[in-house]
């Protein structure tokens, strides 16, 4: 027979869903803590006790409550104490935040790619140690970094983050994380990640998603990603590379040509450039500055932008039926660009979904714009970097503590 856990074991496993549960819901009190993790108060204590002790946790009374008698303590994560480094390699700019415990900014940057410029690897991770150590030296005082996280648009392997393509940049089988692990603090574990994967996670933690187990993120920029939160878990495929849906063929006798060699993927039909070209300003403008001026003239009456985002939305709205068959989500996020398409579509994207995806399929499902914003995929970043921490608070903060 197998053994069970030790009294050790069960305890870091609730050190870690204590810290978990005040990461992502911010100041408890004890009896709530007790109530969801279902621990009697003098656990609570205890654990409290400990992540106190670290520097993790501090307990302080509440915001004015309005009622009556003394009001109880609540446990608050101490941001100052433990961070990460958040980075978003996007299409348009590079992106870097420090983020503590709780999902506090402490510190970002950010810098846009000149047009034209290339983006050799190297020059790539020099840029974002460029940014790190800045924001580490700028960082509260006797706090630790304890992981870095990168979001890239494109194909990266699980577990490992080896970057098998990303096109935008023109980067094929690049290990970026080891780059940077030969420019950054030699403690620091470094993590590469798709970033409609990540633009999931925060979505699903911090965004609009909370509280759904089943929801499809879709993230647009020149294009199409798509990241899987199935029965609360992040679905990532035999080597990392689900959620590739921009390559789903979805028109493919009289499609557009993709980028990818195909014809008629669901970014070459509802992507940037097809939104652009047939609103006219295809070669004039590109970026999200540009998606957002063609709905804005749709608002105004121009019936070229308004037939471009009806042609778009049709397209859009054909490629989230089917994402509805194949995973049943009760909540599919639109971000990135996909957000202004869709704040200008959405009429044309319901319509589709009606005709197209079964009655029980739709009956109950939900379409949102990110809550989260431009910064989605950096706060997933930063989630993706703190999993540690929240599994092995103790371990981890030993491991990388300074103060």
């Amino acid at each position: 027979m197998k053994a069970g856990p030790s009294q050790e074991e069960v305890r870091q496993h609730n050190l870690g869903a204590l810290l978990r549960h005040v990461h992502f819901e911010g100041p408890t009190s004890r009896a709530v803590l007790a109530a969801e993790l279902g621990l009697n108060r003098s656990t609570i204590l205890g654990l409290v006790g400990d992540l106190a002790a670290a520097g993790l946790v501090r307990e302080e009374l509440p915001q004015e409550t309005g009622r009556a008698g003394r009001p109880s303590l609540v446990v608050r994560p101490e941001s100052g104490r433990a961070h990460v480094l958040a980075v978003d390699l996007g299409v348009e700019r590079l992106a870097a935040a420090l983020i503590g415990l709780g999902g506090v900014f402490l510190d970002r940057r950010e810098r846009q790619w000149p047009s034209g410029q290339s983006r050799e690897p190297s020059q790539v991770a020099s840029l974002i140690a460029e940014f790190a150590h800045q924001m580490l030296a700028r960082a509260p005082d006797g706090g630790a970094c304890v992981g870095v996280a990168v979001a890239v648009r494109g194909l990266v392997r699980h577990p490992d983050g080896r970057v098998a393509l990303a096109p935008n940049a023109g980067w094929q089988d690049v290990d970026l994380a080891g780059a940077l692990t030969e420019r950054l603090p030699s403690d620091l574990p470094v993590l590469v990640a798709n970033e409609a994967n990540l633009g999931a996670l925060a979505e699903h933690r911090r965004g609009i998603g909370r509280g759904s187990q089943n929801l499809v993120y879709l993230h647009g920029e020149i294009g199409i990603g798509a990241g899987v939160i199935s029965g609360g878990e992040l679905l990532r495929g035999e080597r990392g590379y689900a959620g590739e849906i921009g390559h789903m063929t979805v028109n493919p006798f009289q499609g557009r040509p993709c980028g990818c060699g195909a014809r008629g993927c669901l970014e070459a039909e509802a992507g940037e450039r097809a939104l652009l070209e047939a609103a006219g300003r295809d070669g004039l403008a590109a970026g999200a500055e540009a998606v957002r001026s063609v709905v804005a003239a749709a608002d105004l009456g121009d019936v070229t932008a308004r037939a471009a985002l009806h042609r778009v939305g049709d397209w859009l709205g054909i490629g989230i039926a089917n994402l509805a068959h194949l995973f049943d989500p009760d909540l599919v996020v639109l971000g990135g660009t996909l957000r202004d398409v869709f704040l200008g579509s959405a009429a044309q994207v319901r319509s589709r979904i009606n005709t197209n995806a079964l009655a029980a399929v739709r009956e109950k499902l939900r379409l949102r714009v990110s809550e989260l914003g431009g910064d989605t995929v950096l706060i997933g970043a930063a989630e993706l970097a703190f999993a540690e921490l929240l599994a092995r608070p103790l371990e981890t903060l030993a491991r990388h503590g300074r103060g």
